[in-house]
C-alpha cells in the first residue's frame, strides 16, 4: 500500500492545509485504504491531489501516477477526455455529477508506472458473467463539488465504482425484452396484465389497437367486454375459476374488433408467483382466425365430399333395391324410404301418365294407405297447376323451397289438391322419363322450408332416372305375369272330380305374392275305362315361359294317357317330345299315377319328382322308398310299379317347395315332413282339405318361401257301416 495514504500523526494537514482532529484523521484514512468504491480529489487545475487504492486499481494505473497529474497525462484519451470534461463541468457549475458511466478499456495503463497497480480480486475467467482484470470495465461516477473551510470552492471529490457485471446483466435483460418483444410482434400475439384477482392493472395499448377500445374502456371492462356475447358466459365462468385456483387459462374465443366483425383468438394465461402468492397475470392473445377459416373451409368441403359420397351410396343402393322390385307399388316403396334417408323428405308420392297422356295416376305402396296424401281423388290432369303436372308437361324438375314460392309459380291448386299434409312447407317434382318421353312424375314435400342443393338436385335427378326405368321394368313385368296368370289360371283344374270311394283336395301357392305364376301344376282327370289319372309335375323357372312349359307338358301328357295310359308309356312318350321339342337345359318332373277309384289299387311312374308321403292311420307316416327316376328328356328306361291306397289312408303327393329351401336341404325336408304328418291329429289327417293346409302351414312357418309349393292329396274314407 502506498505511503500517501497512511495517517501517521493524530494530527495532519487536511484540504489546502487545514487541521483535522484525530478522529476526522482516522475517517480520512479509512475511507482512502479500506473503502471498495475509488475516491479522488481533484483541484481545480483538474490535478488529482488525493487517490485511494480501489480507483487506482479501477483505471489500471498506480497511485502515484495519478498524483499530481491530470487525467489527460496518465488514461487513455477517449476515457482522460471525459474524466476532464465531468471535472470541469462540476468546477464550472459548482453542482454534483451524477450517473455517469466511463469506459475503462481493456489492457494496460497507458503511462509508465514505477509499481503496477494492484489487481482488484476477481472470480476465476471461466465463471459465467464475470470479467476478469483485463476486459473492459464500466465504472458508475458520482462527481461532487469540495468546498474549503471558508466555503470556497477547491475542488472536485470523485466517487466510482465498478459496475461492470451489474451493466452487462441489465444489458442481458435488455437483450431478452427486446428478443421476446419481437417475438410477440412477429407471432401476431397481444400480451396483456391482470391484477392477482383477474381485474386490470395495466393498459394494453396493442389490444386496444385491435378492439377500438379507450383506456377507460379498457380500464372498466378489460379484455371481457368485447368477447362475443354467445363466448362470453363460458369464458368468463372458466377465467373466473383459473383466478380462483391460480391455474393456467387456455382457451379460445371470438373477439369484436373494431370494424364490428369477430376474429378467433387463442389465448393463454399464466400466474406469475412471488413466493407463495400471485403478485398478477400474464396473458398472450394469438390472432387464429385464418387458421379457423381454413378448419372451416376444410370441414365444409369434407362435409361436401362425404355427403356426395353417401349420396352416390345411397342411389347405388337405391338402383340396386330398384332392380330387385318386381310391382309398381315396391318401387313406390323403395323410393318413399331412398327419399326420406338421402334428403330428409316427409312424403312422397309417384305418379304415372295413362295410355292418353293427359292424366296422373297416384300409385299406392303396400301397407302405407294414404301415403301420397290426395285429399278426394287418385288422379291428377296434366293441365293442373300441381308439381307433378308442371314436371310432366315441362319435362324438368320443379322446385319451390318454401310456400310463397308455391303460391307464386302455382297458386293454390297444389295445396288443395294435397290438403291432408298442410304442414308442408318445400316441394320437389321431378318427371319420370323413358327413351325421352315422360312415363310419370315423383314429388317429395318437406315439413319446413328446404332449399335444394346443385348436388341435391344431381342426385334427386339420378334418382328419378333410376325410377323411370325401375316403373317400366315393373309395368312390363306386370302385364308379362298377368299374361301368365291367366294362362295358369287356364291351365290348373278350376275343381277336382267328385268321386263316391275317394275324396281329393290341392293346394298352390306361389313364391311371391305379387307373382302367382310358376312352374307347378297338378291335373286329375278320368280315363275311358273310369280310371283316374293324377299328374303333378314341376316346370323349372316362372313366368310366362314356365307356365307355356307346364301347359305343353300337362297337354301332352293328357294326349298320351288317352291313346295308352299306363304310367311307364306315359313317361316314355314325354321323354321323346322333350327329346325332339324342348330346351336341352329345361328341367322338368312329373310323378304320375292311374289308380282304380273303387278298389284304390293302381300303378305309379316317377320322373325325379319327390316321393310321395303316405299316412295311415294304423302305422306311421312315411315317404315312398320307390327309385325316383330321372326328369324328363333324360336317357331312361321308364319302370312303373303297383300303387294302392287302403281304406282309412292317404297318399300326398307335393313339388319340392314345400321340403327345399335356402336353410333345409332336400333330405332334412322329407324327415321334416314325415315328422309334420305324424303329429297331424285324426281329425285332420281324415280330411284331406285340413290336411293340405295344415302340411303347408307347419312346412313353411318359420322359413322364407324361395320357390312354389303345389299338394295334392288323395284320400280313401273308412266304408260306412
Amino acid at each position: 500500500m502506498s505511503t500517501e495514504t497512511s495517517v501517521p500523526h493524530p494530527r495532519v494537514s487536511g484540504v489546502e492545509g487545514q487541521p483535522m482532529d484525530a478522529s476526522d484523521a482516522a475517517l480520512y484514512a479509512t475511507l482512502l485504504t479500506e473503502a471498495p468504491a475509488g475516491l479522488a480529489f481533484f483541484d481545480r487545475e483538474l490535478r488529482c491531489r488525493r487517490a485511494n487504492d480501489a480507483l487506482a486499481a479501477l483505471l489500471r494505473v498506480s497511485v502515484r501516477d495519478l498524483q499530481k497529474r491530470r487525467p489527460g497525462e496518465v488514461l487513455p484519451e477517449a476515457l482522460a477526455t471525459a474524466f476532464e470534461s465531468a471535472l470541469r463541468k462540476v468546477i464550472a457549475e459548482n453542482r454534483p455529477l451524477s450517473d455517469l458511466d466511463l469506459v475503462v478499456p481493456s489492457g494496460g495503463p497507458v503511462a509508465p508506472a514505477a509499481a503496477p497497480a494492484p489487481p482488484v480480486p476477481t472470480a476465476s475467467p471461466d465463471a459465467p458473467g464475470v470479467s476478469t482484470a483485463t476486459e473492459e470495465r464500466i465504472l458508475a461516477c458520482t462527481w461532487l463539488p469540495a468546498k474549503g473551510g471558508d466555503g470556497e470552492h477547491v475542488g472536485v471529490v470523485l466517487t466510482a465504482l465498478d459496475v461492470t457485471e451489474r451493466r452487462r446483466a441489465e444489458e442481458v435483460i435488455r437483450r431478452k425484452e427486446q428478443r421476446y418483444r419481437s417475438l410477440v410482434e412477429a407471432s401476431a400475439q397481444v400480451v396483456w396484465v391482470a391484477a392477482p384477482g383477474g381485474g386490470v392493472i395495466d393498459d394494453a395499448p396493442e389490444w386496444r389497437a385491435i378492439t377500438g377500445q379507450t383506456p377507460d374502456d379498457y380500464a372498466v371492462g378489460g379484455w371481457l367486454s368485447v368477447v362475443h356475447p354467445e363466448d362470453r358466459p363460458r369464458i368468463e365462468a372458466v377465467w373466473t375459476e383459473c383466478v380462483d385456483e391460480n391455474r393456467v387459462f387456455e382457451t379460445n374465443y371470438r373477439v369484436r374488433t373494431k370494424s364490428g366483425t369477430y376474429r378467433h383468438f387463442d389465448v393463454r394465461a399464466v400466474p406469475i408467483w412471488e413466493g407463495d402468492a400471485v403478485i398478477e397475470w400474464v396473458g398472450a392473445n394469438t390472432d387464429v382466425t385464418g387458421q379457423r377459416e381454413a378448419e372451416e373451409m376444410r370441414g365444409r368441403l369434407t362435409e361436401q365430399l362425404s355427403a356426395a359420397a353417401l349420396r352416390t351410396a345411397r342411389l347405388q343402393q337405391a338402383t340396386s333395391m330398384l332392380a330387385e322390385a318386381l310391382t309398381v307399388s315396391q318401387v313406390v316403396q323403395v323410393i318413399t324410404e331412398v327419399g326420406r334417408s338421402a334428403i330428409g323428405a316427409d312424403y312422397s308420392a309417384v305418379a304415372l301418365l295413362d295410355d292418353d297422356k293427359l292424366r296422373l295416376s297416384i300409385v299406392g305402396q303396400p301397407g302405407a294407405e294414404g301415403e301420397a296424401g290426395l285429399a278426394s281423388r287418385d288422379e291428377i290432369k296434366v293441365s293442373d297447376q300441381t308439381v307433378m303436372s308442371v314436371a310432366v308437361r315441362e319435362s324438368r324438375p320443379f322446385l319451390a323451397e318454401h310456400p310463397d314460392s308455391l303460391r307464386l309459380q302455382l297458386g293454390h291448386g297444389e295445396r288443395d289438391l294435397f290438403a291432408q299434409h298442410t304442414e308442408e312447407r318445400a316441394w320437389v317434382g321431378l318427371p319420370l322419363l323413358a327413351a325421352g318421353a315422360p312415363i310419370g312424375a315423383l314429388r317429395f314435400s318437406f315439413t319446413r322450408p328446404r332449399e335444394i342443393t346443385e348436388e341435391e338436385r344431381v342426385f334427386l335427378e339420378a334418382l328419378a332416372g333410376q325410377c323411370a326405368l325401375a316403373v317400366e321394368r315393373a309395368l312390363l313385368f306386370e302385364r308379362e305375369h298377368k299374361t301368365a296368370e291367366e294362362l295358369q289360371r287356364s291351365l290348373l283344374p278350376s275343381d277336382l272330380p267328385q268321386l263316391p270311394g275317394m275324396v281329393l283336395a290341392a293346394r298352390y301357392n306361389p313364391a311371391t305374392r305379387h307373382v302367382q305364376v310358376g312352374g307347378d301344376w297338378y291335373d286329375v282327370f278320368r280315363l275311358p275305362d273310369d280310371r283316374l289319372a293324377v299328374a303333378v309335375g314341376d316346370v323349372m323357372g316362372k313366368g310366362v315361359l314356365a307356365a307355356a312349359g307346364m301347359g305343353r307338358v300337362r297337354n301332352a301328357l293328357r294326349a298320351l294317357a288317352l291313346n295308352d295310359p299306363r304310367p311307364a308309356a306315359v313317361l316314355a312318350g314325354l321323354d321323346r317330345l322333350f327329346s325332339a321339342t324342348e330346351d336341352e337345359e329345361q328341367f322338368t318332373t312329373v310323378a304320375y299315377v292311374v289308380i282304380d277309384p273303387e278298389t284304390g289299387h293302381g300303378e305309379f311312374s316317377n320322373a325325379g319328382h319327390p316321393p310321395p308321403l303316405l299316412i295311415s292311420p294304423d302305422s306311421p307316416a312315411r315317404v315312398s322308398t320307390r327309385e325316383p327316376g330321372t326328369p324328363l328328356g333324360w336317357p331312361s328306361q321308364r319302370q312303373q310299379t303297383s300303387f294302392s291306397i287302403e281304406t282309412g289312408n292317404t297318399v300326398v303327393f307335393y313339388s319340392d317347395g314345400l321340403v327345399e329351401n335356402r336353410r333345409r336341404g332336400v333330405d332334412a325336408g322329407l324327415e321334416e315332413l314325415v315328422a309334420v304328418a305324424a303329429d297331424a291329429p285324426p281329425e285332420v289327417v281324415g280330411d284331406p282339405e285340413r290336411l293340405v293346409d295344415f302340411l303347408v302351414d307347419r312346412m313353411l312357418a318359420g322359413y322364407e318361401q324361395v320357390d312354389d309349393v303345389t299338394v295334392l292329396a288323395l284320400h280313401v274314407p273308412p266304408k260306412s257301416g
